[in-house]
């Protein structure tokens, strides 16, 4: 009879080793192999915000993390032993930026490497994570924390900022990020019931714990999840209540649901079926009404022409690290390539679809420049448009988030006493 006795592993820590895997092999977004892992929810709420921190904090210092790892392990490990690279990776996470108790996180590792089907390597794990644990803090300062990133992204903040800001850009960057919520109305007693701090800009922001759907006024439809730089464009188109606005790319809905909470006329146009469901799901909750389309905007063809347009084409979401730490290793430089000439398009487009004197807002949430005043500076120059600058009293008096032409320019360097912002460009337009 076999009464060997079976490796006690750490469930979060499995999930986590789950997650990591699905993004880095598989490729998938972060959030997708959440939403679809079973075992994430059957865990206790906490040690779901702990799977979450680890594999959030792994993602965003892969670099540091890989560089540190291989000055303490002397040989290559084989290609077949990837399991063992990847939950090494997670236990340096832990070790070094969650604070973790080492002898919690090191035994868990060697107990997961065991139960992964890895058991030689035990010792190799055991010996990397207590020296891990023993100098990593000290030699972590051999690497900046431009090693997390891909270098076409620092080159192209270098070019755009200077070193030094671009070197802020990355610090900043891999931060966790804050809670950050939009409200139907009464910002100042849905701040109070929240616990949250009302920013100058109307958002709302509170720590980040995981939890959402347990806090007051989630079910009665008065907030939703938003950052505050991606609440800014719709605010900057102004008085839009009786007007009709589009919403182009709208999916998952944010600007949507703002748009409709000031008291526009709004048709939502995203070319996701999928993602437009989500949408009408929070329209739902919220109480509020827009009417959706399910197009290509490249080759759709507008029922009407509408007062205002709020555009908001897809990017590389360099600015969303802090969210999206897998971002960092999703995207390449031939990606920037085939959105820029996507972006141009879609903002032709939409300027063709207004009257002369009718407003669009341009956003990406993006900190290349070649995604933001770039395209700027060619729609001024091919297209039937006009720019509309941007005041500091608008955004709640922020003046830093103001370009010299009139731009808005958001990031997680920008306001630090605040907590910073994802990185966002905006630019408003009238059409001539």
């Amino acid at each position: 009879m076999d009464t060997e006795k079976k490796p006690d592993v750490s469930a979060a820590r499995s999930v986590a080793f789950d997650l990591l895997r699905a993004v880095l092999t598989k490729n998938t977004p972060l959030d997708e192999a959440i939403a679809v892992h079973d075992g994430l929810n059957k865990l206790p709420q906490r040690d779901r915000g702990f799977t979450r921190s680890i594999v959030g904090a792994c993602l965003r210092r892969l670099g540091q993390i890989d560089a540190l790892m291989e000055t303490f392990i002397e040989k290559p490990l084989p290609r077949q032993a990837s399991a063992v690279r990847d939950i090494l990776r997670l236990a340096i996470a832990e070790l070094l930026f969650l604070d973790v108790a080492p002898h919690a996180a090191v035994d868990s590792a060697v107990t997961l490497v065991e139960s992964r089907g890895h058991a030689k390597f035990k010792g190799l794990v055991n010996a990397v994570l207590r020296r891990v644990a023993k100098q990593g803090r000290e030699r972590l300062a051999e690497f900046p924390a431009e090693t997390n990133y891909q270098p076409w992204m620092i080159e192209s903040w270098q070019c755009a900022y200077g070193v030094e800001v671009a070197h802020a850009i990355a610090e900043a960057s891999l931060t966790a990020p804050t809670l950050d919520i939009s409200v139907k109305a009464d910002p100042e007693l849905w701040a109070e019931k929240l616990k949250a701090e009302l920013l100058p800009t109307g958002s709302l922001r509170r720590e980040f714990d995981g939890a959402v759907t347990g806090l007051p006024g989630f079910d009665e439809g008065a907030w939703w999840v938003q950052d505050a730089a991606a609440a800014m464009p719709a605010k900057l188109l102004g008085e839009i209540k009786g007007k009709r606005a589009f919403d182009l790319c709208a999916a998952p809905g944010g600007k949507t649901l703002q748009l409709a909470a000031m008291g526009a006329d709004v048709l939502a146009v995203d070319r996701s079926p999928k993602r437009l469901k989500r949408l009408e799901r929070n329209l739902d909750r919220l109480g509020l009404t827009a009417r959706v389309a399910a197009a290509d905007i490249t080759d759709w063809t507008p029922p009407y022409k509408p007062d205002a347009i709020l555009l908001d084409p897809p990017c590389t979401a360099t600015g969303t690290i802090r969210r999206h730490p897998d971002i960092l290793h999703a995207k390449g430089i031939g990606d920037l390539a085939k959105l820029t000439n996507l972006q141009f398009r879609l903002l032709a487009k939409a300027a063709d679809m207004l009257e002369p004197g009718g407003r669009l807002v341009y956003c990406t949430c993006s900190m290349q420049a070649e995604e933001g005043e770039a395209q700027v500076a060619r729609a001024l120059a091919e297209l039937q448009l006009e720019r509309d600058p941007v005041t500091a009293a608008e955004l709640g008096g922020l003046a830093d988030l103001i370009t010299p032409d009139g731009d808005v320019r958001t990031g997680p360097h920008l306001y630090p006493e605040l907590g910073g912002f994802d990185g966002f460009f905006i630019a408003r337009f009238r059409k001539v």
